[in-house]
This record gives structure tokens, sequence and C-alpha cells, in this order.
């Protein structure tokens, strides 16, 4: 069910502009139909929302705006047969089989968060970029607050790397299956910096979908939104997403995006579509 904060939106979407007479922003409340004062915030289902800034007679939300000027259709160009992104600094670059990084890409600001790993010795998959290593840190924290254990299995993943995962998966799977549960070179969403895998020792630290069913995978599913992290591939999505469920594969999007990406139970690809932006 999608939260009333979500549902606010929407309307705000479908209503468009607001019009201001005498000094009063006159807007839809669901509850009572009343204008409500300018600047004031708009009231949903509960009587509780969002505060809107209103310019030249526009409510505008500052989490729309940052979709719209990120969205999928904004932020790619052709190069050499190759759809790739503009904005590959930004936390919200969407990345996928459709759209890569661009050549010779690696983030500036790599850092080891100070998290459980999985595995001992140095390893490039234990460094995130700074902003997503600092909210991973206050994730893996709380889960430790609450005897939630959590375990940082793959963070980054160069281009090199990827080209050695790749072709180890066709040579065992089959082109078909290594691109379902792979990337090919430069569309790997670990390059950018702002994912990591997670597990548990309750399996074994492994990255299964079965993790997506035990207590640690719940926990990191219902708590990700809240440190700036989604379940990036859902399940029932491979569609949308074009890989299979990944319930240890998160992604940092920024505390501002996270909990309304999670709660419009749309992807990301969704979220950042502008089919979707402007209903």
């Amino acid at each position: 069910m999608k939260s009333q904060t979500w549902e606010k939106r929407h309307w705000l979407r479908v209503l468009g502009p607001v019009l201001i007479v005498s000094g009063m922003l006159v807007g839809c409340d669901s509850d009572t139909g009343s204008a409500q004062q300018e600047g004031q915030a708009l009231q949903g289902p509960a009587g509780q929302g969002d505060q809107l800034e209103v310019v030249e007679g526009q409510a505008t939300d500052p989490v729309m705006a940052m979709r719209s000027e990120n969205s999928l259709q904004a932020t790619i160009q052709e190069q050499d047969g190759r759809s790739v992104v503009t904005n590959p600094e930004a936390v919200t670059v969407i990345v996928n089989k459709q759209r890569s990084l661009p050549d010779g890409y690696e983030p500036k600001d790599l850092v080891e968060p100070n998290v459980k790993f999985s595995f001992d010795g140095a390893n490039e998959k234990r460094f995130m970029r700074k902003e997503a290593a600092e909210a991973l840190e206050k994730l893996f924290a709380r889960a430790e607050s609450e005897d939630i254990e959590l375990r940082a299995v793959s963070g980054y993943r160069s281009y090199a790397r990827q080209k050695v995962i790749f072709a180890n998966n066709v040579r065992t799977k089959g082109e078909k299956e290594a691109s379902r549960v792979s990337s090919v070179p430069g569309n790997s969403e670990h390059q950018t910096g702002l994912s990591i895998d997670v597990s548990s020792p309750s399996v074994d630290n492994t990255l299964e979908q079965s993790f997506g069913e035990t207590t640690e995978g719940k926990w990191l599913a219902e708590h990700a939104p809240e440190y700036g992290f989604v379940i990036r591939y859902p399940e029932g999505a491979e569609d949308k997403t074009g890989y299979i469920y990944e319930p240890w594969h998160i992604r940092y999007v920024g505390t501002d995006v996270a909990p309304d990406l999670a709660n419009s139970k749309l992807t990301v690809e969704e979220y950042f579509d502008n089919a979707f932006i402007k209903l």
C-alpha cells in the first residue's frame, strides 16, 4: 500500500497548478476541501501534509524536481552506438543493461566503510563512495543495536573486474544466463560505488534469494530506506530492471529519495521515468 506522502504527491501531480486567490493558496484537501494559507502544508488524508513552496502560482516539490532533472530521458546520450549516462557522479545515476557509464569512469571519493565484511584481506570490493559508505555504517550500526547480524560482501567493482566476472559467467552459465545475473563490463551498477551486496552469517554470507526470507533480509528491506538505500532489484520486476530478484543488492540513492521510492513500490527505472513523474 502506498504511503500518504506518495498519495499526496500523486494528487499534486494530477492537479497541476494551484490557484492563487487574494493571497491564498487554494488546493484540494482530501478531508475538508478548504483553502490553505500560502506556504501552509497541503493536508493529506490524515491531516498531516508536506510543506510546499509556492512560486509564481505553482506548488513545487524538491523531490519531484530532482526526479525530473535526473530522469532517464534527461541523463543519456549516444556515444559510438552506446547509451552513456551524463550524470555519473550523481547519487541518483541510473546504470543498467541499456545505460552504461562513460569509458574509464572511476569514482573519485572511494573509501572503505567501517563495517563487518564477509571476507578478510584487501580487496577493491570493500570500497564505496564516501556518502554511501557513511550511510552504510549507520545502517549496520542500527542493525547491530537490534541484534541483526549483517555482513558486507561486495561493493565497488572496477571495469577490469567486471570483465573477469562476466567472462566467467559466460563460460559457466552460457551468455543468456550470464546476462540475467551479471552485467557486461561498463554497465554494472557496482562501478558507481553506490551499491553493495549484503548478506548474513545465518545464510553463510551467501548471495541467494533465500536471504530475502530471513530475519536479516526482511530487516534490511524495511530499514534500508531510512538510511538512503533501496533494494535495487525487487521481486517480480525483472522485466523492468533487467535482473532477477536480488534481496542482497542495496543501492544508495540518498535519504531524500529512498523512503519515497520505497513507498512508491516502483523500480528505480520507473521512478525516474518521465511517464511516471508527469502523471
